[in-house]
């Protein structure tokens, strides 16, 4: 099972991109948390944002509140990231993931167990 990411790519400081994680519908349901994580050469991977598919509650790295929005279309199967007022910092690649554990909050990445192949995200 793997989830399918899209929308990646250059974009200038300042500027807006959104990602696309399609989910199979084998595991998209109501027990499901997705999170979108990135990582940068040299440092560790971290966990930008999550979503409970189940109502909808999310959550945010410090680093990106308020810069990004995660949501979903359960009609899709997909749970996108809008990301807005890009800083040259926000430059990784980004993977989506998804765990069945029926709720979202402390999850590591560990504790997903279905991921996407990455888009990468350059600002400059």
């Amino acid at each position: 099972v793997q989830l399918v990411e899209s929308g990646g790519g250059s974009v200038q400081v300042g500027g807006s991109m959104r990602l696309s994680c399609e989910a199979p519908g084998s595991i998209y349901g109501s027990s499901l948390c997705v999170g979108w994580f990135r990582q940068a050469p040299g440092k560790e991977r971290e966990k930008v944002a999550a979503i409970f598919i189940n109502g909808g509650s999310t959550d945010y790295a410090d680093s990106v509140r308020g810069r990004f929005t995660i949501s979903r279309d359960h009609a899709k199967n997909t749970v996108y990231l809008q990301m807005n007022s890009l800083k040259s910092e926000d430059t990784a690649m980004y993977y989506c993931a998804a765990a069945p554990r029926g709720y979202c909050p402390g999850l590591g990445p560990v504790e997903y167990i279905y991921w996407g192949q990455g888009t990468q995200v350059t600002v400059s």
